[in-house]
């Protein structure tokens, strides 16, 4: 699935490094999340999930 995925790293990522970022990377109907160091793991949250995800960041 990554290899057909078009991934961007977040503006936030940080880090001295470049295996220090969040990516994410959308399709017409799903949105995909994973880390930098761990690219083989792909997230694939429901909107509700990804609302808590945010709701929770934010706070």
């Amino acid at each position: 699935m990554s290899s057909t995925l078009h991934w961007q790293k977040s503006s936030f990522s940080g880090g001295a490094s470049d295996d220090e970022c969040l990516e994410i990377s959308a399709t017409p109907a799903t949105l995909h999340l994973r880390e930098s160091e761990h690219p083989t793991t792909i997230l694939t949250p429901t909107p509700t999930a990804l609302r808590a995800l945010l709701t929770t960041l934010r706070s």
